[in-house]
């Protein structure tokens, strides 16, 4: 009978187990973890205050003062607020601040969320219309003020010459008292609007499909399955890009600035432009600053109020 020898033990290599870092290497290394990131916030930090934080308890306090660079600030208490509150122009500015502000919701806020709508319906080429839709936001906002401003020329403007061909009467534009205001939104919400529509694309793109499918079964239209799928899913969305479109538009600038010039006739005068015509024109820093502090308390209660009316629903379910 023969015996099967059998083949011979392989050597199995052990590794050996490595023991864990003594627990002080452990904590040292936390430390120093701890430190860098601590390093990298501190500039943040500091970059933010000097830039940000000073300048705006800096605006404060010159508000209470008569203030001319290279002379002694002197403390004159709420003068500043009482010559700029008696200031003609203080009431046209303001007027004109919350005109701009209610039009700019009409126009550019609704404008962005159809066409984010209809970039989410598209299946073809739908990297190019998105990288359209943004291309406005790219542009330097003195560029593209200047291109409109080219555009609205009441004599060899596009948009007169785009409507004398269509044998269409023309318009002013932004050289109008009634149609300055007007022309200034359209500007605004073209040259904005490309970052909302993004950030609304991502917030639909979120939404799980089922939902519409389960709307489609129930017989909801197009209007209907927006109404009750769309709006309600994003809704923290919307109320979130209304209050920061809200707190720009009411610091609207490079517009009346660069198109304008704040006429015809201060009809495009606003809150921000008439703080540059302090400081800059008048020489008044304090009547400047004075003006700040005011728009910035307004912006700060309402941002406040905002908030504690938006936030009871923010927990329920879409």
């Amino acid at each position: 009978m023969k015996t099967v020898e059998s083949p011979p033990h392989e050597a199995i290599a052990i590794t050996p187990v490595q023991a864990p870092p003594p627990a002080g290497d452990r904590r040292r290394r936390r430390l120093a973890d701890q430190a860098r990131a601590y390093g990298f916030l501190l500039g943040g930090l500091v970059c933010f205050a000097l830039f940000s934080w000073y300048p705006a308890i800096r605006a404060v306090v010159i508000a209470f003062q008569k203030y001319t660079p290279g002379s002694e600030p002197e403390w004159v208490g709420t003068a500043n607020f009482t010559r700029v509150w008696h200031d003609p122009e203080f009431s046209a500015a303001w007027r004109n601040t919350l005109t701009f502000t209610l039009l700019a919701l009409l126009m550019g806020f609704a404008v962005p969320f159809v066409m984010a709508l209809v970039l989410n319906e598209l299946r073809h080429a739908r990297a190019f219309f998105r990288v359209v839709v943004y291309l406005p936001v790219m542009i330097p906002p003195v560029v593209s003020a200047l291109l409109w401003k080219w555009f609205y020329d009441p004599g060899a403007g596009l948009a007169n010459e785009a409507l004398r061909f269509l044998h269409l009467p023309t318009s002013n534009w932004s050289n109008g008292a009634d149609t300055a205001l007007v022309s200034l939104v359209i500007v605004a919400t073209w040259a904005n609007m490309g970052g909302t529509v993004l950030i609304y694309l991502v917030a639909l793109q979120s939404i799980p499909g089922e939902l519409y499918e389960a709307a489609e079964l129930d017989g909801a239209n197009l209007l209907q399955r927006v109404r009750h799928v769309t709006v309600p899913q994003t809704r923290f969305v919307i109320l979130m890009l209304m209050l920061l479109q809200i707190i720009a538009t009411m610091q609207v600038f490079t517009e009346p600035f660069v198109i304008t010039g704040g006429g015809p006739e201060n009809a495009t005068v606003t809150v921000l432009y008439l703080i540059y015509k302090y400081a800059f024109l008048y020489n008044d820093f304090g009547g400047a600053c004075a003006l700040s502090v005011m728009l910035l308390a307004l912006l700060g209660a309402f941002s406040a109020v905002y908030l504690r009316l938006t936030r009871s629903g923010e927990g329920d379910p879409a």
